[in-house]
């Protein structure tokens, strides 16, 4: 049986949403589960590409797998460069977590730090405890350029620092259970969860709803997105309107082995014409 209650869930995202666009943050809470619980486990993170960093500001959201009431499926929801609602806030992403023959959804939070996320290496400076990716100082964020792609983006506010990937990591989607991650939370982590959290951002939920529609799941091959425009920048880090852009990465790759070519199709000669020669002499 699989069984969820999307309901509560929506109207929760909907008060949180307006909580972090009024930059009022919630009351300091725990990370608590949400009331999606499924008796199926989700499938391995999936390979993706990180566009480059559309500007200042901005910080990486890890891809996941989200689940849908609707078609009764898990799909992929891609990784976005996401600016920031308030200065000083960090992501941390939301997981998967086996509860004895079920799976529940523990969703993410920004605040002043990184909590738990169930040990889950989703990449790019999240590799299953606390962010490699960036920090704050004086305001704004410092980015690691060995974990983030910032090309182009002409940032001055960078520095490189070698991400060690831990021994025996893989593409485990969930914490738990028979196959997933053994991580339970650190005493910073634990701290963490007790601060003042906003819920993601409008952004980040119509991102989730554009997934959820596109249908990435994994019985189906991974939709191409397009890129958002990335010559809007924001103002400092103030905190996002309704209609700043999100920066999606490419679908989630499934790992496929391509299709092998089309044969391509000749067409069959045609029979030489009887000469007219030969016509009469019969």
């Amino acid at each position: 049986m699989r069984r969820t209650a999307r309901t509560l869930v929506a109207l929760l995202a909907v008060l949180g949403a307006l909580a972090g666009t009024l930059g009022t943050p919630m009351p300091a809470s725990a990370q608590s589960p949400t009331d999606i619980s499924v008796d199926v486990a989700p499938p391995d993170l999936l390979s993706s590409d990180q566009p480059p960093i559309p500007g200042d500001g901005y910080l990486w959201s890890p891809g996941y797998w989200a689940w849908s009431d609707e078609d009764q499926d898990y799909y992929s929801v891609p990784g976005a460069w996401v600016l920031v609602p308030q200065p000083g806030l960090l992501w941390t992403p939301g997981y998967w977590a086996a509860d004895g023959a079920e799976f529940v959804w523990y969703a993410g939070y920004w605040g002043p730090h990184v909590g738990f996320y169930g040990g889950v290496d989703y990449g790019f400076g999240y590799g299953g405890s606390g962010y490699e990716g960036a920090y704050w100082q004086a305001g704004r964020l410092f980015y690691n350029q060995a974990v983030n792609n910032v090309a182009g983006a002409k940032l001055a506010n960078v520095y490189t620092k070698p991400v060690v990937t831990a021994a025996g990591a893989n593409h485990t989607s969930f914490n738990g259970g028979a196959r997933g991650t053994r991580a339970q939370p650190t005493a910073v982590e634990l701290a963490a969860a007790r601060e003042s959290h906003l819920p993601a951002t409008p952004q980040q939920l119509r991102a989730d709803e554009q997934a959820r529609s596109a249908a990435v799941r994994p019985s189906r091959p991974a939709v191409q997105s397009s890129y958002a425009r990335t010559d809007e920048k924001p103002n400092e880090n103030a905190a996002s309107s309704d209609a700043a852009p999100v920066h999606e990465a490419p679908a989630m790759r499934e790992n496929r082995a391509p299709r092998p070519p089309a044969t391509p199709r000749v067409p069959a000669p045609k029979p030489p014409e009887k000469d007219e020669h030969d016509h009469h002499s019969a």
